[in-house]
């Protein structure tokens, strides 16, 4: 596990509460930075192989943005690329550095995101009442400058990389629970919400892998995550919730 901007960590105000987000999905949105991961396993291939398989993951894509494409285990977009190369003749032991390579073009035009709406504002409300972490499993490559293009720049008091979640969660947590309470915040419950809910915070699921998942028990879920903002705020500003959670809330478009 990598740990970046502790220092940062340390110079901000003690606070009860802990927002703790997913990165790829969570708070970077778009597919981009999947089919970058496509283009670059595809540069093994003959180019009209190479083509029509970034074409079958764009066209997957589309019909299931969150790469949960049915008939397929996959939970993400980056899982779903992985999953289909090998039919295309891919082989597995490139993935990881096609994987490192796509990186390289984070929130660039070869690899586009965008925020969620209204999260720099949302962030800089919330800044007032909990510690805003990042966790991810991406490597520490353009993370920084993807989240300055994003406009979210100066906004967390910490950011984790290359963490191995799940399993690699249970440090993040060892770290943050004793200070209060965590909200995890992420598109994949296995990764970014399961670990969490095991240890007793609470979880928000977004995404249309809250549909998707319908057995499992987040504290609030909606497709989007600018429709939990109200929600978040209610519980981040009641002080009473330091010691007890809120009931579960599940926007009515989503279920």
């Amino acid at each position: 596990m990598d740990a970046v901007s502790t220092s940062e960590r340390k110079s901000v105000p003690y606070r009860d509460k802990t927002l703790l987000f997913d990165f790829d999905g969570t708070l970077s949105l778009g597919v981009g930075p999947v089919v970058a991961y496509a283009r670059a396993a595809a540069q093994q291939l003959a180019a009209d192989q190479a083509d029509a398989f970034v074409e079958t993951i764009v066209a997957t894509l589309e019909q299931h943005p969150s790469g949960r494409a049915p008939g397929t285990s996959a939970i993400d977009g980056y899982d779903l690329v992985r999953l289909m190369s090998a039919d295309h003749g891919i082989r597995p032991d490139t993935l990881g550095k096609a994987y490192l390579a796509s990186r390289a073009h984070l929130g660039s035009p070869l690899a586009p995101v965008v925020a969620p709406d209204g999260l720099a504002e949302f962030l800089s409300e919330a800044r007032q009442h909990a510690n805003l972490i990042v966790a991810t499993n991406a490597p520490d490559i353009r993370i920084d400058a993807a989240l300055e293009m994003l406009g979210l720049a100066g906004l967390f008091d910490a950011t984790y990389t290359s963490l191995g979640k799940p399993n690699g969660m249970g440090a993040v947590l060892d770290e943050w629970l004793p200070r209060g309470q965590v909200l995890s915040i992420g598109d994949v419950w296995v990764n970014d919400l399961a670990p969490a809910h095991a240890r007793g915070a609470l979880t928000a699921l977004v995404g249309s892998t809250s549909d998707e998942t319908p057995d499992v028990t987040p504290t609030f879920s909606a497709h989007h995550l600018h429709d939990l903002y109200p929600a978040i705020t209610e519980w981040l500003r009641d002080s009473s919730s330091s010691s007890s959670s809120p009931a579960p809330l599940i926007t009515p478009s989503e279920r």
